[in-house]
């Protein structure tokens, strides 16, 4: 039931927030997040405990309680706008995107290299991605699968409408949906694509250090990026006034030694360390209302 209930509001969502003035959207949005701000429930405890992490604060100090409503909105911002994508215009995307070196995209696949974008749940990532689109550069992304079914369908299908080539984490009823090979083939073909990456969802992930605690996060950039030739680039994403900003960082080369396993990780730890320093730049919007650390999560 909880299941149907929460795939009946995104199917409502989709259908009137495209339907309001954009003032009006943003108001509506931004006092659902400063109510669930005040409640303060399990979501904006665990936000605050991450951003505790990430100011190295403690919890309690009044400062982080500032940042999370911040926070909140910030992430409530993200749902507003994803759902209005679709009537945002090619336009307003184009020049309302601050791009720090996204050249580096461009020059990358221009010349026929293929490019592995990996990000951490900042900003909008979905609008990031139609910015790409729009830049003339489609690309491929995987998603994991969400409860029930009709509701994944319907983010794919919203995905795939924009531009994207959306890709199952997990193949339907559970089990691999085969996703790497396919992501290596469009690699290999010299196009992008775009990974979320600092959280891992398979729990076999490496073990990188990150604010001062460990946590796991998924190898398959790295992996990618080593097996294919691909060039591997961390991008941050921000909320910049009424527009949004993207920061391509610098190419995270390839260990000269070590065996596969090893030069994955030291990889891997290299995008963290870009991770939190985009994080640390703009705490408000990165959206993490799940437990990340090793030592947050719940003993099976």
């Amino acid at each position: 039931m909880t299941d149907r209930l929460v795939a009946w509001a995104y199917h409502l969502g989709w259908v009137l927030v495209p339907k309001l003035p954009e003032p009006v959207a943003a108001w509506a949005f931004r006092l659902i997040a400063d109510f669930m701000w005040w409640r303060h429930g399990k979501l904006v405890r665990r936000l605050e405990s991450n951003l505790a992490r990430v100011t190295g604060k403690d919890v309690a100090d009044p400062s982080v309680r500032d940042l999370s409503r911040a926070g909140m909105r910030s992430y409530f911002r993200y749902w507003m706008e994803a759902l209005r994508l679709p009537v945002i215009g090619k336009e307003r995307i184009l020049s309302g995107m601050h791009d720090v070196h996204g050249d580096r995209i461009f020059s990358t696949v221009d010349a026929g290299r293929g490019i592995v974008l990996a990000l951490p749940h900042m900003g909008n990532w979905d609008l990031a991605g139609a910015w790409l689109i729009h830049k003339g550069y489609p690309f491929a992304t995987v998603m994991e699968r969400l409860k029930p079914e009709s509701l994944y369908e319907r983010f794919v299908a919203f995905r795939e409408s924009l531009g994207m080539e959306v890709l199952p984490l997990t193949a339907k009823g559970g089990g691999t949906a085969h996703a790497f090979g396919t992501l290596a083939q469009r690699l290999r073909a010299g196009r992008p694509i775009c990974l979320p990456a600092e959280r891992d969802l398979t729990e076999k992930g490496v073990e990188v250090d990150f604010f001062d605690g460990t946590t796991r996060m998924v190898a398959g950039p790295a992996l990618l990026a080593l097996q294919t030739g691909a060039a591997l680039h961390p991008a941050t994403l921000w909320f910049e006034g009424d527009g949004w900003g993207v920061h391509i960082h610098e190419e995270i080369p390839v260990p000269a030694e070590g065996t596969r396993q090893e030069k994955v990780a030291v990889m891997t730890q290299s995008m963290a360390r870009v991770f939190q320093e985009g994080i640390s730049q703009h705490p408000e919007d990165w959206h993490m209302l799940q437990r990340l650390w090793l030592d947050d999560l719940e003993p099976r």
